[in-house]
């Protein structure tokens, strides 16, 4: 069928695909919508996005461009009372806890280059409002050092009001530099709109066959991508390697956690492996989202997991992981898989999404 999809993944068809009553394909609905954005014309301390209508989930897309000593003090509603508690992990050490505090904590104090944060928000006016962040941080330019994890739960004890306003807020001696920005979306069973943030950019898959790797080919370049792939290895155990724009060269650096231990890191290297070796008949979902700017290093953060073996007897793997690819010329135009020394098995599948 002659189907097309268009900005905001709308579905247009010739007319031989309406039937024979011509009575038309719906157009896809729902899905997450951008209810607010603010972007920093000049340097400040304070980012904030209100007037936000009342939505059951919120994502949230933050990426900060810093000078100097910077954090992230993040509140709801301009609530500054001690109605926030947070637990969070940076480079998969112990947890910190604090209660009873004035507002949230979304990374670890540090001299920000390039920070990229992805956060999740439930958001029920008579229930406490649960918040998950992932940030990796860049400190260093170049591929030589490894970028920052944070991992943070929080809380705003509040159960009267939906959230309509979020703020992140710089306590420390640097400043939020120009460009840096914050993106609300939303989400609601009952939303039907058309005109959704995520555009699919590319699906591919290895239907026709086993092979060594697995590309998208050339995508639209976009700000933010969200990039999911289910792989499995051939006969042999393998690693499978993530790269961008066909770059082979040593620009990758990455930290990686398995199973909640501490963290190792790989700097230099010729790609990002977000599992280490992968075991036959033992399949790996992942989930990574990527700051996509073509004049910074590209920031990504990264979840995996691992079937193990069959079976509910046996718990499967998890990794969490942060990479960065350190070229600062391009932006990321094609997302490849590809097995160390075997192949991909005809499983194996990617999708991508994106906006800006």
């Amino acid at each position: 069928m002659a189907i097309t999809y268009h900005a905001g993944r709308r579905i247009q068809g010739t007319q031989a695909d309406f039937g024979d009553n011509g009575a038309g394909i719906p157009a896809v609905s729902g899905g997450w919508v951008e209810l607010g954005r603010t972007t920093l014309g000049s340097a400040g301390d304070t980012i904030s996005v209100s007037s936000l209508p009342d939505k059951k989930y919120y994502m949230i897309l933050k990426n900060v461009f810093g000078s100097g000593l910077c954090t992230d003090r993040f509140t709801f509603n301009s609530d500054t009372g001690s109605n926030y508690a947070w637990r969070k992990s940076a480079n998969g050490a112990s947890d910190s806890t604090a209660v009873n505090q004035v507002r949230q904590i979304t990374h670890t104090n540090a001299d920000l280059d390039n920070a990229f944060f992805v956060g999740y928000v439930s958001n029920l006016a008579n229930k406490e409002k649960l918040h998950i962040n992932h940030a990796t941080i860049a400190t260093t330019t170049g591929a030589s050092t490894a970028p920052i994890r944070d991992e943070t739960v929080s809380k705003w004890s509040n159960t009267s009001d939906a959230i309509s306003t979020m703020t992140m807020t710089n306590d420390q001696s640097g400043d939020y530099n120009t460009g840096s920005e914050m993106i609300v979306l939303g989400w609601d069973p009952a939303d039907t709109h058309t005109t959704n943030f995520w555009e699919e950019l590319a699906s591919v898959d290895l239907s026709g066959g086993d092979a060594s790797s697995l590309s998208t080919s050339t995508i639209t370049a976009k700000k933010y991508l969200w990039v999911q792939f289910f792989v499995e290895v051939g006969t042999t155990n393998d690693d499978v390697y993530v790269r961008f724009n066909s770059d082979t060269g040593s620009n990758y650096s990455w930290r990686r956690s398995i199973d909640g231990g501490s963290d190792s890191t790989n700097t230099s290297n010729t790609s990002i492996d977000p599992e280490g070796s992968l075991q036959t008949s033992q399949p790996m979902f992942a989930n990574m989202f990527i700051i996509n700017n073509s004049g910074n290093e590209k920031l990504v953060i990264g979840n995996t997991t691992r079937s193990n073996t069959a079976g509910a007897g046996n718990a499967p793997t998890r990794r969490e992981w942060a990479a960065k690819w350190a070229n600062t010329s391009n932006a990321i135009t094609e997302v490849s898989l590809t097995a160390q020394s075997g192949n991909l098995k005809s499983k194996t599948i990617m999708k991508v999404w994106g906006s800006d």
